[in-house]
Formats: structure tokens, C-alpha cells, sequence
């Protein structure tokens, strides 16, 4: 008997019924030789403190640093994963062979090692190892199973990244708590391997604008034939300076000195990883990290889209067969994809690079239909991004002719067709009384992918191009060198703006760069190697700064609070709070993934520096407090300011209102009615779509039901 181990019970209905394991039993299925079997994510999690001594249940200074001489893992303390992993471990024990279905990822390879190692798993392990849940890519994956001993890296990886956490987490955090916080105060102050210096990097922000001085500066500019020319001088810093010039100008035509063309492509923009995905959602639906990873992966368990956690904006070579498929299927874009789909597909190594991508390809549609399958209205916002971007991939650049018009305006200026330059202060200016100019305009000759989004209110936010330059005309009037006229010029007066507050998407960009500030794809590539945190688990980093008090949002700015702030100051360990530093392990997390970097190693070096961190705080002998409000002082404290009540989030899904009946599980949508996700352990509620329309919205539909289950 063939034992497959899935993560979660969704999962395991699907594979069942690929395989002929139509008999269902309590925990999994059987048939055609094969028995499958879930988790329900983690079972096991690393030991606590208190599992290893007693001494270590009590918080001391004195017990520190705590290492145990061998990590060990338990079960979770849950009385329905006790009962699941005893399934299995049944099952794996009387199996001939256990195929590992777990999502094809570091963690989930973490997930099920723990399993089969509690099960104390002695059979043949085989790996199914696949970037989709649909059923073409499920069949595929069993006729290529690999053996599981190929992912060993993936899991050592993953196991050092727990350990060093926990190591780290456990540590700094009782070393912090016990030293700085009140003694009357019963909050932690929680240190984190990838969370602290999340925080440093928001900390630091608030810092430069807080202490940023703005200053007004002046510019000149120039009205000639509804165009305007901008001063090559650049910024003044007295507007007396600038108004001399400007006086001195006024009465002088503006003379043509040369006019320019050129033109230029400009790319699609690049399929989605995760990041990505994230921050577009962010600056275009306002949804957080968090919820966007929420979202993508319920498509993914829809089946359509592939896998989300991701971190390569490429495709693998063995997907370029099948993109016809793919957007054969895409039939609500039949308007767009018909165009790539008349010819050749193209292949360009900007999208195809087999170098690019290690376990699993960028995020793309699959070929599964969207409207075969119901979606919530956020999630069809996601599909829409994700779509969009997959069909403009295959559409030829877009085509662009820039214009660059120079003109020069001053005494007898018709007469110079080389103006000399001196050094002004504050740029170039030209002999005496000339003054030279710019105009630049961007004309787009073939829309190229563009037309993708042409129809899109917001097609800014819909691509990475950046916001239009300021000092572009678009498409101007015809210049000839040498011609001459009358012009209008003026004095713009701007102010320095200090840096903004991060937002969860530019915060998300930041960890990727390890707090860079990085424009350019292929250098953020580059990067990505040293960022901090990994894709799939920065949106609950971002969280779990919220849940602690250490930071707040303010519309989409995120804060730091007061004690997020203090936390930061009262760390004096770089290693703790650096970016860059904290990029520099998360490369050697990568190393041992590759096989180029040694686990034990890494664990050696983490607790070396933990001991390092210990004696550097006990030595500490100033009186610093960090005061951490907890929930309950929290919420008093807005009712003493008079703030007002915080609104309840907006209803995004059905699947977030709770069953009026039973009370445990929460409305599914079906056939004919609305039920209760709770049906087969007996809950009868039912509401009929003649009572309750199918397209109600889930705000709606949880008043309709709130008024009719009233109590």
C-alpha cells in the first residue's frame, strides 16, 4: 500500500480522486492500492523551554543563554491534530511506500519531515513535487516522483531557519523582557531573527522625516508655442536670484537651438512573484501583505493559479508548450489573448530562463477556466492583475519616439549656435546674459502591450512604469532649429519633501533589498539573495509588529509607536537590528538550501552570537524601562482620547461570515442554496438562493441573516 501525505484535507480530495481512492475513512482515503491521508498544516512544532528542564520554565537571567544539546519536536496541543497524526502514523506504519504531497515549498517540506520523523517513519519516501493543483499538473507530477532524499537540502534549510529562530527568538526575547521591562508589567518584549530589524527599518524612516528640514527652492521655466522649457540652471535657492534672471530674459525672444529625436522600446513588465504581487496589490487595492497572500493562495487551492510563494519573475522552458493551453482556457480574455494566439508565441529569455528559476516559476494563470470557478470579488481583482500581466508578457514593446528640444534665450542669442558654459551656483549658466533651455515630450508610436491596459482607469498602478515625469510635454508641435518668438517665462516655486512613511508594499520592497532603495529589476534580482525574511513569511512578519504594539497604521503609512521606537534605541547589538546584516543570514539559509552552506554550521554561529548578545545585555547597567501597552491598556486608551470607534472591516468573503446555527463553521455557497462548511458533522442550516439571491454580497448576505436568526 502507497501512503500520500497531503497538507490539508482540500488537497486530499483531489488527489484521491486522481489515484481511485474513492472510499472514504475517518482521518482518509482508500483505493486502488493507495491510501491518502492530510495534515492540517504544522502537527509538530519545536520543543519549548520547559520541555527540555525545569529549570528553563521559569524566566531567569540566570538560565541564560538557553540551548538545548538537541532540538526535539512534539505535537501540537490540539485535540484534533492529535487525533489526525494518529491516522497516520497508523497508516505509515503498515505502508510499503509513503509519497510526501506536502505543498511543494521549504516549510511545507519542513511540515512533513516532522510528521514522518514523530511517525518514526522507517519506509521508502517518495516526493511529489508540483507548481499547480489542477489535474493535469497532479498526474504529471505521480508519473515523475522523485526520491525524497533530493530535497534534503530543502529541509535542512528550513529546519535551521526554525532553530535559529527559535534560538534567537527565545533568548532575546526573555533577555530583553526580564532586563528593560517594568517590574509591575506582565508584557514580553518579543525579539524576532527577521522582525526587529523590520522594525529598525520603519523606526529609522520615521526618524529622517522627523528630522527632515524642508527648504524652498525655485525653479524658471518658459512658456514658447503651449510648450514648456525648463531652466538648465536647475534650482535656486533665493527666488531673488532667480527673478533677476527672469527679468532679464522677459524681453529677449527664445531661440531653437537643435531638436532631437529618438526612439525606444519599453518591455512588458514582469511576470509576478510574490513581492510583487503584493506590493501592486497594496498601491492599487489598498490590501495588505497579509491579505493578498490569503488571496492567492485560496486561487491556488481553486486551481488557478500556480503556485504563490514564490521569488523568481520567470518561466522554466518546459512551461512554454503549454501557454496556448493556458490561454485557450483564460475565456473572459479571449479579446486579448487572441492576439498572441493568431501567431507564433514568442520566447524571450525575459521571460523563459530556465537559470532564473529553482523550485517553482513565477505566478501565472493555469489552464483552468476563472469563470468555471466561483471567486470572490477580491479575488477576481487579484486573477485580474495576475492575468493582465501573464498575456502583456507575450505582446511586442511598446514603441516610443522622445523629443528634445534646446533653445537659448538672451542678447543677441540668434547669433550663437555653441553657447559657452561658466559654473553658476546652483548649475550651468551661459556667458553673461544667455540662459539656456530644455523641453522634452514622449510621443507612444505603438502601444504595443500597452494595450492591455488601455481600458484601465488605473493602468499605472496596473504596471512598474513609473509616474509621468512632470517636464514631459507628451506629444509636442513641430520645432525647427533656428527659429525664434516671443515667450512667456515664470518662476515655480517648490519645497523639499523629506522621504515618505513606508506603506506595507515600498516596506515589502525594502526587506526584499535588505532596506535599499532599488528601482531596477535586474539589481533587485540580484538582491533578493541578501533580503531579509523570505516571501511567504514577510506578511506575517509585517503582522506580527502590529499584534506587539510596535508599530500602527495610519491610513497606508505605517508608524512606529512609541515603544517600537524605544525597543529599537535600548538594542545596541547590531547583528539584532541591522538589515543588512540580518540579509547576510538569510543568504546562508539560501547557501544550505543549494547544498553550499553547512546547517551546523549556521546553528554554531547563532549560538555563539546568542552568548555573545547575553553578557553584552547583563553588563547594561542603565535604568531603561520599555513600556509596551498591552490590548486592554490599548483600547483604554483610545476611549480616554475620545477616538472614535474603529469601523469593523468590510465583509470580503462569505467564507468570513460564522454559521448562525451550529456556531462552528461559517457559510459555503453551493448549487441551489448557502449552507454551513460544518454539513457533514451534522449542521442542517440551509438558505435557499429564492430567499437568499446567489449574488448577494457577503456584507448583505450577513445582514440577511442577522435579521432572520435575531435572537
Amino acid at each position: 500500500m502507497k501512503v500520500c501525505v497531503t497538507e490539508k484535507p482540500s488537497v486530499a480530495r483531489d488527489i484521491a480522486r486522481l489515484l481511485g481512492a474513492n472510499d472514504r475513512h475517518e482521518g482518509y482515503f482508500e483505493g486502488n492500492g493507495y491510501q491518502v491521508t492530510w495534515t492540517f498544516g504544522h502537527l509538530c512544532t519545536l520543543k519549548e523551554p520547559n520541555d527540555y528542564t525545569d529549570l528553563w520554565k521559569r524566566w531567569s537571567l540566570a538560565s541564560l543563554p538557553m540551548i538545548p544539546q538537541r532540538f526535539g519536536i512534539k505535537l501540537i496541543e490540539d485535540d484534533g491534530i492529535k487525533k489526525q497524526f494518529k491516522v497516520i502514523e497508523t497508516l505509515i506504519a503498515s505502508a510499503d511506500e509513503v509519497i510526501n504531497c506536502g505543498d511543494a515549498g521549504q516549510e511545507g517540506e519542513l511540515i512533513q519531515r516532522w510528521v514522518y520523523q514523530k511517525a518514526r517513519c522507517n519506509k521508502p519516501v517518495k516526493r511529489l513535487w508540483i507548481s499547480s493543483l489542477t489535474d493535469e499538473s497532479i498526474r504529471e507530477g505521480f508519473q515523475q516522483l522523485q526520491d525524497a532524499s533530493r530535497f534534503d537540502n530543502l529541509y535542512f534549510a528550513g529546519l535551521s531557519r526554525a532553530i535559529g529562530d527559535w534560538i534567537l527568538g527565545m533568548n532575546a526575547t526573555r533577555l530583553y523582557t526580564l532586563k528593560y521591562r517594568n517590574s509591575y508589567s506582565r508584557n514580553v518584549l518579543s525579539i524576532g531573527r527577521v522582525q526587529t530589524p523590520t522594525l529598525a527599518l520603519i523606526v529609522a524612516r520615521q526618524r529622517e522625516i522627523e528630522n527632515f528640514v524642508p527648504e524652498d527652492y525655485w525653479e524658471i521655466k518658459t512658456k514658447y508655442r503651449d510648450t514648456i522649457f525648463n531652466s538648465t540652471k536647475g534650482k535656486f535657492k533665493t527666488e531673488a536670484s532667480a527673478s533677476e534672471i527672469v527679468e532679464s530674459i522677459k524681453d529677449f525672444p527664445l531661440t531653437v537651438t537643435s531638436v532631437s529625436k529618438k526612439k525606444g522600446k519599453e518591455a512588458p513588465p514582469r511576470l509576478f512573484d510574490l513581492t510583487s504581487l503584493q506590493v501592486e496589490c497594496n498601491k492599487k487595492f489598498s490590501y495588505s501583505a497579509d491579505e493578498t497572500l490569503r488571496l492567492i493562495q485560496s486561487l491556488y487551492e481553486k486551481k488557478v493559479t500556480t503556485y504563490p510563494r514564490v521569488d523568481t519573475t520567470y518561466l522554466s522552458d518546459d512551461i512554454y508548450p503549454k501557454i496556448p493551453g493556458i490561454m485557450q482556457a483564460m475565456k473572459p480574455y479571449a479579446a486579448l489573448t487572441q492576439h498572441v494566439l493568431a501567431g507564433k508565441i514568442p520566447k524571450s529569455k525575459k521571460v523563459f530562463d530556465n537559470s532564473k528559476v529553482t523550485d517553482h516559476h513565477a505566478i501565472i494563470p493555469t489552464n483552468v477556466d476563472p469563470a468555471s470557478v466561483f471567486l470572490t470579488r477580491e479575488e477576481k481583482f487579484v486573477y485580474d492583475l495576475i492575468a493582465k500581466r501573464f498575456i502583456a508578457a507575450f505582446y511586442p514593446d511598446c514603441e516610443f519616439s522622445t523629443t528634445t528640444v534646446m533653445a537659448k534665450v538672451g542678447e543677441n542669442a540668434e547669433h550663437f549656435s555653441s553657447p559657452s558654459k561658466i559654473e553658476g551656483g546652483g548649475g550651468s549658466m551661459m556667458t553673461a546674459d544667455l540662459y539656456e533651455f530644455k523641453a522634452t515630450g514622449k510621443e507612444i508610436l505603438k502601444d504595443g502591450w500597452r494595450v492591455i491596459y488601455n481600458k484601465d482607469k488605473a493602468q499605472a498602478a496596473d504596471t512598474d512604469t513609473k509616474d509621468k515625469d512632470d517636464e514631459d510635454n507628451g506629444i509636442m508641435p513641430t520645432f525647427v532649429e533656428g527659429e525664434s518668438g516671443p515667450h512667456e517665462p515664470s518662476l515655480l516655486k517648490k519645497t523639499t519633501q523629506p522621504p515618505k512613511y513606508y506603506t506595507e508594499g515600498t516596506l515589502l520592497r525594502a526587506m526584499e533589498t535588505a532596506g535599499k532603495l532599488v528601482d531596477d529589476d535586474e539589481l533587485r534580482d540580484a538582491m533578493k539573495e541578501n533580503g531579509i525574511g523570505r516571501p511567504s513569511t514577510r506578511a506575517s512578519i509585517i503582522e506580527t509588529l502590529h499584534k506587539r504594539h510596535y508599530i500602527a497604521k495610519q491610513r497606508k503609512s505605517l508608524v512606529a509607536t512609541a515603544a517600537g521606537i524605544q525597543l529599537i534605541d535600548t538594542i545596541k547589538e547590531e547583528l539584532l537590528k541591522s538589515a543588512k546584516l540580518t540579509g547576510l543570514w538569510e543568504n546562508k539559509l539560501r547557501k544550505i538550501e543549494r547544498g553550499e552552506f553547512s546547517a551546523q554550521q549556521f546553528i554554531d554561529e547563532l549560538k555563539a552570537l546568542v552568548g555573545e548578545i547575553v553578557l553584552n545585555v547583563l553588563r547594561d547597567n542603565s535604568s531603561t524601562i520599555i513600556a509596551v501597552p498591552s490590548d486592554e491598556e490599548k483600547k483604554a486608551a483610545q476611549k480616554t482620547d475620545g477616538e472614535k470607534k474603529p469601523r469593523k472591516p468590510r465583509l470580503k468573503a462569505i467564507e468570513e461570515i460564522s454559521c448562525p446555527l451550529c456556531g462552528k463553521g461559517h457559510i459555503i455557497k453551493g448549487r441551489t442554496a448557502y449552507g454551513c462548511s460544518e454539513f457533514r458533522s451534522g449542521c442542517g442550516m440551509r438558505l435557499p438562493f429564492d430567499t437568499y439571491p446567489a449574488d448577494l454580497t457577503p456584507a448583505k448576505l450577513n445582514t440577511l441573516i442577522k435579521k432572520a436568526f435575531k435572537k
